[in-house]
């Protein structure tokens, strides 16, 4: 027989398994590129049957000890530098939910250490594995700019999902949580540099630490004049009206995800979920009306949120085996986070930051 011998699956650890890390977990083991060899969770997970054969341990000590080619880390934020770097020392690869740390100076830690080691560093930023998204972003760059950006993603939540949330803002806040998303997404679509940036937030409830928000709003400007906003709301007194605008426009024209009636914010593919891109010209005739009509591009039979987990880690796999060059990732990662950090800096002050 010839031909060259399949490579050997990579061993991975996976460091946390909520909503995120179970998704991801799922991904690795429907892929055969991949080999879980060790699972850490903090407490007992409720883990789905295809997950329940393969080692689980309270104590993160055990997925080092068993030395993966790939430690894939989705536990919240504040762990997340200190994982990464033990893992990239230790020789291991690794994939991390977003955000890649509490600060900017954490986050430029684990990106240095990548490049002192060699290993590869990728960040949790699913959109950019979504075509949707990927069709949406070309077609706002196809319109020119400077632009405005007008996007959020407020979240009504109760129940587990209430308790989730207030977990979460222990370590960060949703303007940040889900703003670098959106932030990327600004960012890929204009070349031009972020100059400053202002936030605003509000407690909108007692179940909450007095120093958190549940409800924030930010503005960045561009140094070619293009601005933008994103909102993001938690709890259970959050509004199902306009959760969800995604939305671009130029002087040629605007770009626009139209979502369909009825979605729920608290449903987790609608978070990626764009039915339908609406697509608007400016260009006008003879007659001063609109040359023509808005068009509309279906996205029916889209990816759902593991599908888009399994492309995901599918990425990893090729960047690792490819040797791809991540740089422009990583900075990307450490520039949406410095924008959405100095806007909950700016809420908190009650100023404009200066990028």
């Amino acid at each position: 027989m010839s031909g060259d011998a399949p490579e050997a699956p990579l061993r991975v650890g996976i460091i946390g398994l909520g909503q995120m890390g179970r998704s991801h977990a799922l991904a690795y083991h429907a892929n055969p590129g991949f080999e879980i060899v060790a699972m850490a969770n903090r407490s007992a997970p409720d883990l789905p049957g295809d997950l329940r054969a393969y080692p689980l341990s309270t104590d993160v000590d055990a997925v080092f000890a068993a030395k993966p080619d790939l430690v894939s880390v989705n536990t919240y934020s504040d762990a997340h530098a200190d994982l990464a770097i033990r893992a990239m020392e230790q020789g291991a690869h690794v994939f991390v939910e977003k955000p890649l740390a509490p600060n900017v100076a954490d986050a430029r830690r684990v990106v240095d250490c990548a490049r002192a080691t060699g290993r590869k560093l990728v960040i949790g930023y699913i959109l950019r594995h979504h075509p949707s998204w990927i069709e949406f972003i070309a077609r706002a760059r196809a319109l020119g700019g400077p632009y405005v950006f007008r996007m959020n993603l407020n979240q009504q939540s109760s129940g587990p999902a209430w308790e989730i949330h207030k977990r979460l803002m222990e370590a960060t806040s949703p303007v940040v949580d889900c703003g670098v998303h959106y932030l990327d997404v600004m960012c890929q679509i204009t070349d031009a540099r972020p100059v400053q940036v202002r936030g605003m937030g509000v407690r909108l409830s007692d179940e909450i630490g007095p120093d958190m928000v549940n409800y924030g709003h930010l503005q960045v400007l561009f140094d070619d004049g293009s601005v933008g906003w994103y909102e993001a709301g938690w709890g259970p007194m959050i509004s199902e009206t306009a959760f969800f605008v995604k939305d671009v426009m130029s002087p040629a024209g605007c770009v626009s995800i139209v979502m369909d009636e009825g979605a729920a914010s608290a449903d987790i593919d609608t978070h990626t979920r764009t039915a339908r891109i609406r697509i608007h010209s400016a260009e006008r005739g003879a007659d001063g009306r609109f040359a023509e009509a808005d068009r509309f591009v279906s996205m029916e039979g889209e990816p759902g949120h593991q599908d888009l987990c399994d492309r995901e880690q599918a990425f990893v796999l090729k960047a690792i085996r490819e040797d791809m060059d991540l740089t422009r990732h990583m900075e990307d990662a450490v520039r949406s986070l410095e924008i959405a950090l100095a806007a909950d800096r700016g809420m908190r002050e009650n100023r404009a930051i200066d990028l």
